[in-house]
């Protein structure tokens, strides 16, 4: 747990002295958390860092109190939500860096367990292109994009109940040794799907703007939407 006052003096302690947002909050490293204990702790923290009780207060206390609520927001709309909490944990453990997360939410590296997915959407959004140009109605050509888009929406949720099964295995392991195979699997596993829903969400970011192309604003072309080929 971190220490927000001086145990002697009892004054409010510049923000260097943080170690990361689970110990900021008091709260153990874990993914299942009590969204009531959290929303608890937040409240707590708020009262005791607001500014305005350190209105009188030396210029660096003042300063500390600003830079300590600042901090207590982001730890908090981070550890709210599960994806954003299991990135935040991934990245505490050095496992996921925000090169990785830009790469793989990039159109052209596709996750190995998403290639037959990515292939069979590539040629279906050829196909609905197609049809689109020649002047096929719109119901017929938006209807198959639903039918792509449900097998990508079907991954989606299952690698939503897979974080959830993975966030629970996490708990019960994080006390292992930082090298122990059992610990190091599940946060290469979490790594993993994580990294399989950013391109997930590409896809279907993809096939949404698909949709909406064929009735491009007054005065305008369509925007060119992303390609999802799969770099050589």
């Amino acid at each position: 747990m971190d220490v927000h006052f001086c145990p002697q003096c009892t004054k409010i302690l510049s923000i260097g002295r943080h170690g990361d947002f689970f110990a900021f909050m008091g709260l153990p490293r874990q993914l299942e958390l009590d969204t009531t204990l959290l929303e608890q702790r937040f409240r707590a923290l708020s009262r005791q860092f607001h500014p305005d009780y350190f209105y009188n207060a030396t210029p660096g206390e003042r300063r500390a109190s600003l830079e300590r609520s600042s901090y207590l927001n982001d730890a908090y709309r981070t550890l709210k939500h599960p994806v954003s909490r299991i990135i935040y944990l991934l990245e505490l453990e050095g496992v996921l860096t925000s090169a990785d997360r830009s790469e793989t939410s990039g159109s052209k590296h596709v996750p190995p367990a998403l290639l037959e997915e990515v292939f069979a959407l590539n040629e279906e959004l050829d196909e609905v292109r197609e049809r689109r140009d020649s002047g096929v109605p719109a119901d017929e050509w938006r209807a198959r994009l639903d039918r792509a888009a449900a097998p990508i929406e079907q991954k989606r949720d299952e690698h939503e109940r897979q974080l959830v099964a993975l966030s629970a295995q996490w708990d019960r392991v994080r006390e292992q040794p930082l090298d122990a195979p059992e610990r190091r699997q599940v946060l290469g596993a979490l790594r993993d799907r994580i990294l399989e829903r950013n391109y997930i969400s590409n896809l279907l970011e993809t096939i949404e703007h698909e949709r909406g192309s064929g009735l491009p604003a007054s005065g305008s072309s369509p925007e060119e939407p992303p390609s999802l080929k799969p770099e050589a």
